[in-house]
């Protein structure tokens, strides 16, 4: 690398370094739960990052670890295979460093989140199938030089596991002064398995008793493969309207041996238990978010019923209001055969103060 592209990186780096110091950490909130004496649920909100999600970690890390590995120049190019909300935040750190950003996304992904990805600079290319994504990216990446940052390979290993302030590391610091500082469970989603192989590595590296459990939509090869190993694609797609989680083949980046258990949720579960959280913290979540809920309360009620207490935290992946058009439209949910009233209903019980 000669000293005019290593005085880049160097400025690069900073760049995204500056922008990383410039941010406070998310929050963590405690959701008390009477009905269940002894037992609180957390949620570690992701959703005050800059660019409103989970992602903005990932993405990060994947462009750090692309330039770290000299990938990435002044006039570069780059691609990635998205659901959406990775794709935001990757635009947004492509901006910041002046590079130009392609996101290939389902044209079902919503519109909200096309609109964020166009917000910070990026562009974006539409495909009919969600299986198609990989190979589109693949080939603007060989038609532009560009370089394919390949979320669904790389985010296990982008991430620092150990520390460097992760998630997991972030979580159990916060949770350092409650009752319960050590949560029974941590519970999150698999969309590249990036996330669950961070905090299932950080909990055995950290030596915590902790387990850790990945909620998955019912329509997800996921929780399949974690129960079969020789399951590995679903021939008709991913059957889930639940963006951001759930795949139709097992990604590189997703580890089952650092998972405790897996819960399948029923899409109709997952917007149920959305609009009830949503109702029991004052404001709008999105349908992740429904499935991580879902699996919490499970764990929640399982404990409850052999006695024990203790807390089980989760992950609030993104607002609400990217889903106005979708999980918040009556309407769009009845299009889709999504019955999820008696879930809300059920689900407001369980939350209620």
């Amino acid at each position: 690398m000669n000293e005019t592209h290593r005085a880049w990186t160097h400025e690069a780096i900073r760049k995204i370094e500056a922008d990383f110091a410039r941010s406070a950490d998310t929050h963590l909130v405690r959701v008390d739960l009477p009905k269940f004496p002894g037992i609180t649920l957390y949620l570690k909100d992701e959703s005050s990052h800059p660019t409103g999600s989970l992602k903005h970690r990932l993405a990060r890390s994947l462009i750090l670890y692309a330039l770290c590995n000299q990938n990435l120049g002044p006039e570069s190019t780059l691609i990635e295979a998205t659901s959406g909300s990775t794709a935001v935040s990757e635009a947004y750190f492509a901006r910041l460093i002046g590079l130009r950003f392609i996101a290939v996304v389902p044209r079902s992904v919503s519109p909200t989140k096309l609109d964020a990805i166009r917000f910070y600079g990026g562009e974006v290319r539409g495909v009919d199938n969600a299986g198609a994504v990989y190979a589109e990216a693949e080939r603007l990446a060989e038609e532009t030089g560009g370089y394919y940052l390949d979320q669904f390979t790389y985010a296990e290993r982008a991430t620092d596991w150990r520390g460097n302030n992760n998630i997991a590391e972030s979580l159990f610091r916060q949770m350092g002064r409650e009752e319960h500082p050590i949560p029974r469970w941590v519970v999150c989603g698999a969309g590249t398995g990036g996330t669950s192989a961070t905090i299932g590595r950080y909990v055995r590296y950290a030596r915590h008793h902790t387990q850790l459990c990945v909620a998955d939509p019912e329509g997800s090869v996921f929780h399949r493969h974690f129960a079969d190993r020789a399951v590995t694609t679903l021939a008709d797609g991913c059957k889930s309207y639940i963006e951001g989680i759930g795949r139709p083949r097992v990604e590189p980046s997703f580890i089952p041996s650092v998972i405790d258990r897996m819960i399948a949720v029923e899409d109709a579960a997952s917007v149920g238990a959305m609009r009830a959280i949503s109702a029991r913290l004052g404001r709008r979540v999105g349908g992740s978010t429904g499935t991580n809920v879902v699996a919490a309360m499970t764990l929640i009620a399982e404990m409850a019923a052999a006695g024990e207490e203790g807390s089980v935290a989760t992950i609030l992946c993104d607002a609400g209001e990217r889903y106005a058009a979708s999980y918040y439209d009556d309407a769009w949910l009845a299009a889709r055969g999504i019955a999820w009233e008696a879930e809300a209903e059920r689900f407001n019980g369980l939350l209620a103060r």
